[in-house]
């Protein structure tokens, strides 16, 4: 084994000295060495850079640095890190995230943009330093940029959207989500010179309206996921023209909408057979009519948030039952007019076996421990919600673990009132609620 030193034998010593003539940098060829390195995180590549010249030389190689989650590493970077992270990586760069770094602004992304021209997909996602400077940057100097965040970033105006319409043609994914001042003049910009887009995530972009839509419906025939939620504006015209135009949709949001009727379900049965995620809460307007339309046409199905639609009732849950054999997750919460027959219908469906997963019925008055008896053959059933259901009791639930041992069921229920303590007159408290 060699002489010790301290007590580590000299072999071992010289493996991990500083030394550059160490055995395993003599015994692994430099190529090897730089492979086995690009499987490491960032944190761990600037340990390694720690060990010795050479290592540092290979640890801090560009070609190890095309992926970089610095959410994960430290969001209270500078911006002069950014600067530093780009002259390394330089071209090698594809996929950034300096997701909640808020002190990154735009002098830094102009130098990372500058360097990193092969970047593909960036998330500037609460970064609220940065303002349309970032775009025009981003837009001069990395036309392959595909994917971008930039939720949360109020600062952004159309000229963001305009910048980025001009450089960056290949882009199939952005998230403005809370960039309230974007209008449909930024909208038009964009989607008329992207038409790869495949993702729009305009969640609270209060200013859009049905022009805005329309625009998207004509030029993106690839998107795949629209996120609309709390854009309040919107009505019927705008969503009709967006499930006419874009029949590969899989992914649509519109919670919060409550100008939407029946007229985009059925829009949405007739033009999007791929939908599988469909979320509509507290849109009160939508009734069985526009569900039947819907879960006949649209047999792909996965997850759906009906939360506030206060106008179904067991009709649609008879149809999902029926058309949807995929479904995992439904959210029937304020639903009042749901009762133990349509998680009957539920529970006997193709889906309930092996698919559904999820069932949300908080603050349906109308369930019973019957509906949980009917649910105690979703072998895949993970979670159940199931507060204020005051039809519900403890017995029900134990008897549903009998046969989910492993399900999540979250439901409270109000303590007994305590007798009034006898004999003395400091006053008793008791917990509001007991969770499951």
């Amino acid at each position: 084994m060699g002489k010790e030193v301290n007590g580590v034998s000299r072999s071992r010593f010289e493996m991990f000295s500083n030394s550059d003539e160490a055995v395993i940098n003599k015994k692994l060829p430099k190529e090897l060495l730089l492979r086995i390195f690009s499987f490491l995180d960032v944190v761990t590549l600037c340990r390694c850079a720690q060990v010795s010249r050479s290592w540092n030389v290979l640890a801090l190689d560009g070609s190890n640095w095309q992926r970089i989650d610095l959410f994960d590493f430290q969001r209270d970077i500078e911006g002069r890190v950014v600067e530093n992270i780009s002259k390394r990586c330089g071209g090698f760069l594809r996929k950034l995230s300096l997701r909640g770094c808020l002190g990154v602004g735009d002098s830094a992304l102009r130098t990372f943009s500058q360097n990193c021209r092969n970047i593909e997909l960036l998330s500037l996602n609460g970064c609220t330093k940065i303002t349309d400077s970032t775009c025009n940057s981003l837009s001069k100097f990395c036309p392959k940029l595909k994917h971008l965040d930039l939720a949360s970033c109020t600062s952004i105006t159309n000229l963001s959207l305009k910048a980025l319409s001009e450089g960056c043609p290949l882009l199939e994914q952005l998230n403005i989500s809370w960039c309230d001042q974007v209008t449909k003049d930024g909208i038009q910009a964009l989607v008329r010179s992207c038409p790869g887009l495949k993702g729009l995530f305009l969640k609270g972009c209060t200013q859009l309206e049905d022009e805005a839509l329309k625009h998207i419906g004509a030029h993106c025939p690839e998107l795949v996921t629209l996120n609309l939620q709390t854009c309040s504006q919107i009505t019927d015209e705008g969503l009709i023209t967006i499930c006419r135009g874009c029949h590969r949709l899989q992914s649509l949001c519109v919670s919060g909408c409550a100008n939407i009727t029946d007229a985009i379900l059925h829009a949405l049965g007739q033009n999007c057979p791929r939908l599988r995620i469909l979320e509509v809460a507290r849109c009160s307007q939508l009734t069985d009519v526009g569900f039947t339309t819907l879960a006949r046409n649209c047999h792909e199905l996965e997850k759906m948030d009906l939360e506030e639609c206060v106008q179904i009732t067991d009709g649609t849950l008879i149809q999902l039952s029926i058309h949807c054999p995929r479904l995992q997750v439904l959210s029937l919460s304020h639903c009042e007019l749901i009762t133990d027959d349509g998680i009957r219908h539920l529970g006997s469906g193709p889906c309930a076996h092996d698919r559904l997963e999820v069932i949300e019925l908080d603050n349906c008055p109308l369930i019973t421990d019957a509906s949980l008896e009917h649910l105690k053959s979703c072998h895949s059933l993970d979670r159940i919600e199931l507060y204020d259901c005051q039809q519900i009791t403890r017995a029900g639930i134990k008897r549903l673990r009998t046969h989910l041992p492993n399900i999540k069921v979250h439901a409270y229920f109000a303590p007994v009132t305590p007798p009034p303590s006898v004999g003395g007159s400091r006053q008793r408290f008791c917990r509001c609620c007991v969770l499951l």
